[in-house]
């Protein structure tokens, strides 16, 4: 069945976002893939640096809810480096059936609403 790991629902999500940040016209100056290594990407938008923290979120959670303790903690590190932090939440679930894992063969549906 090949149930896909933390990793790569991961991996999704940070090529959900980055396409998005792209579109927008950031430039990245630092890509993070690796779990729990904070923040994912470091770009600049208009001269100005921002910190994108990315979660892949799995069915039945809500992707825009965060952990507002950890975002403060990002957010005092950032202001060290004059720094905007964005939290970027990346529903991810079975087309088919919410309910089950993603596999490598499976279509799933994004529930992506930008930046907060």
């Amino acid at each position: 069945m090949n149930e896909l790991s933390e990793q790569d629902l991961h991996n999704l999500a940070m090529n959900v976002v980055g396409e998005d940040l792209q579109k927008q016209g950031y430039e990245f100056l630092g890509v993070n893939s690796q779990l729990k290594r904070n923040p994912q990407f470091v770009a600049l938008k208009n001269k100005k640096l921002h910190f994108v923290i990315v979660r892949a979120i799995s069915y039945p959670d809500n992707p825009v809810e965060y952990d507002v303790v950890f975002m403060e903690t990002i957010k005092e590190h950032a202001n060290k480096f004059n720094a905007r932090t964005f939290y970027a939440g990346v529903g991810l679930a079975h087309s088919e059936d919410y309910e089950k894992p993603l596999t490598k063969d499976s279509q799933y549906v994004v529930n992506y609403n930008g930046l907060q």
